[in-house]
């Protein structure tokens, strides 16, 4: 086996521990006005805005280094209506037949449906992939390892990006999603992970007053 090639590490900032606190805590308290938004406006964003925050994404950590994802961001409103009618179509069969009572229940506080027209609405739809196997090499799949939980690591460091840029988002997961392979021509090794709706919020735009657990309830130190 080939020694592992390596190169320095980049120099981190001089900070002391007051520093460091109060960056953290900074950062936690931008987190913290995050909501999830299902009323968007149709202001334009820049497309350079989201290749920043995909940039940002695509520095997250991955299974043996294999970065198993791929994002389609889509602001054509003719591909936005069509995802929009594919995602409805699941989505009415998801409240009507699919999903359990108990689900629906859980759901309920939330005022969601079978209705997305936020699909059209937002500027931007950034559909999230990641690949099951890599592209076959001598006849043989290449493995990936981690894909699923790598794929989330970077969409967790997508909406904090999206979030830092001053931007609104929401994770939107019709199941099942393989209509996006075929309208985002995907090859069939890549599987759909989520669709983040991204833009500005509509004006006087309402969220679900929800609360969020303490560091008490989340947080054990041993």
């Amino acid at each position: 086996m080939p020694a592992a090639r390596t190169c320095p590490l980049p120099p981190p900032p001089a900070l002391d521990d007051e520093e460091r606190l109060a960056r953290a805590r900074a950062f936690a308290q931008m987190l913290a006005q995050r909501r999830t938004v299902r009323d968007f406006a149709p202001t334009p964003v820049p497309r350079a805005v989201i290749e920043a925050c995909l940039q940002a994404a695509g520095t997250a950590p991955s299974g043996a280094n294999q970065q198993p994802w791929s994002f389609v961001a889509v602001s054509d409103p003719a591909l936005k209506q069509k995802i929009r009618v594919a995602a409805e179509t699941e989505e009415r069969e998801f409240y009507e037949r699919r999903a359990p009572e108990e689900w629906l229940e859980a759901l309920a506080p939330l005022g969601t449906d079978d209705h997305k027209p936020f699909l059209e609405i937002a500027p931007w739809l950034i559909a999230v992939f990641y690949e099951r196997t890599g592209p076959e090499v001598d006849g043989r799949k290449a493995k990936r390892y981690y894909p699923h939980e790598s794929t989330g690591i970077a969409c967790g460091m997508l909406i904090a990006a999206l979030h830092q840029a001053g931007l609104a988002t929401l994770t939107h997961t019709p199941s099942p999603m393989a209509f996006l392979n075929e309208l985002l021509e995907r090859p069939r090794n890549e599987v759909p992970y989520l669709l983040l709706v991204v833009g500005h919020p509509a004006q006087g735009c309402q969220v679900p007053d929800i609360h969020r657990k303490s560091l008490e309830d989340i947080a054990h130190f041993r």
